[in-house]
Formats: C-alpha cells, sequence, structure tokens
C-alpha cells in the first residue's frame, strides 16, 4: 500500500468514486480502443453511478477520461461541451447490470476507423478501478500493471504462442487470466507484465491464425 491508496488520488472532486474513477474508466476505454478520441460513445450507467452520478458529475467524467483528460483536469467540467467540439456523439442509459459492483458502466465505443469496443469497468474506490468484460467476455484487470490483452478463438496452442513470444523478448508474467464464452468459441487472455511488451511481438501475435485483436495497455507512466 502506498500513500496514495490511503489518500486518494490528485483529483477534482466531488468524489473519488463517482468523479476520479469515473474519468480512469473513460481513460481506460480510450486506451483499449486504441485511437484517439471515439467517433461515438453509449454509456450505460449502472447502479449507485445511475442513481446518483448525475449530481457527482460521473456522466461528464467518463466523458472527460475518453477525452483524454486525468482526474486533475480542470475541464471535467466542460467534457460535455469539449466532446461535441472534438465530434463524439455521447449517448447516457441507466441500465440494471446484476452482480455487479454499484459503481459501473458499459462503455460501447465506436473509433474513427470504425473500431468498435464495449467494456464494463467498476470504480472500486480512491480512484481504482476494475475492468470486468471486454466485448462480451469477463475479464478483470486494473490497468495498474503493463496489460496484455489478447482475444481469440479457443483452440489449442495459444497460450503457448504469447508465453514464447513473452520470453523471447524478455517479458516476465505477473499474472495471467483466461476466459471463454464456451469450449471452442471466442476467448481471451489477461496478462499483466513486469514492463512493456514490444510493437514487434504484438504485431507478430497479430499475424497468428486463430488470434483476433493484440491489445497492449502501458501503465500511465509509460512503462
Amino acid at each position: 500500500m502506498n500513500l496514495f491508496d490511503i489518500m486518494g488520488p490528485v483529483m477534482v472532486g466531488p468524489s473519488s468514486s463517482h468523479t476520479a474513477g469515473a474519468v480512469r474508466i473513460g481513460r481506460m476505454g480510450r486506451r483499449l480502443l486504441g485511437e484517439d478520441t471515439p467517433r461515438s460513445a453509449r454509456i450505460d450507467l449502472s447502479g449507485s453511478f445511475a442513481a446518483t452520478g448525475q449530481g457527482h458529475g460521473t456522466d461528464r467524467a467518463i466523458v472527460a477520461g475518453l477525452l483524454g483528460m486525468q482526474t486533475d483536469d480542470e475541464r471535467i467540467a466542460r467534457s460535455f461541451e469539449l466532446a461535441r467540439e472534438a465530434g463524439m456523439d455521447v449517448r447516457f442509459a441507466r441500465v440494471s447490470l446484476p452482480g455487479e459492483h454499484p459503481n459501473t458502466a458499459r462503455l460501447c465505443l465506436t473509433g474513427k476507423s470504425g473500431r468498435q469496443l464495449s467494456i464494463v469497468a467498476s470504480s472500486l474506490g480512491g480512484g481504482r478501478i476494475m475492468v470486468v468484460e471486454i466485448d462480451g467476455l469477463r475479464a478483470s484487470f486494473s490497468g495498474d500493471l503493463p496489460t496484455l490483452i489478447v482475444q481469440n478463438s479457443d483452440q489449442p496452442g495459444h497460450v503457448s504462442d504469447v508465453a514464447t513470444m513473452l520470453a523471447h523478448k524478455g517479458v516476465n508474467i505477473a499474472t495471467l487470466n483466461l476466459y471463454r464464452d464456451h469450449p471452442g468459441g471466442n476467448a481471451v487472455m489477461i496478462i499483466e507484465t513486469d514492463k512493456a511488451v514490444p510493437p514487434e511481438g504484438i504485431a507478430w501475435l497479430e499475424r497468428t491464425e486463430g488470434i483476433h485483436r493484440v491489445t497492449f495497455v502501458g501503465t500511465e507512466n509509460g512503462k
């Protein structure tokens, strides 16, 4: 535990859960999409986010994160206006996501290239977040460590492919979690690492048969 775990993040208020955490959820969506400002964003708010999020600025905070703002950016309150200026179409809905943390949002994003992404993420308090679903598949990662996300067909050999590439590039695995919708269907690997994965390793995976999408999310300090 460090000082920021106790005191919370440097942020624009009023709430570390509803505001700072929401900014980080938006930033994570932007980073996973792998593009600058999305062309469109449908944002579904659940639980406490839906009930009290507007008063706490949760809606504006998520949009601010999608625009690339940090938790202490004084422009957060103007994020709707800035999103319009950037050409981002934003729509909100209140939904029920049973079984999820009370402070949870689902982001359905479309990039300017046409690339689409759906994530479900929760704000755990103190500005900490957890991504719990990617494109309909369960997940569990915070973004606090460098994270490699591999979406692939559920067939033998892909875990070995990823592990071999990381070993060849000298990248140590911190955690590895596997999720799938059903045997032989779609699967996702979430691999947290000790350092950044080189671009050439990611490119090699993208060319591997049966791997549909590879995303690397570095930490906020670039490591």
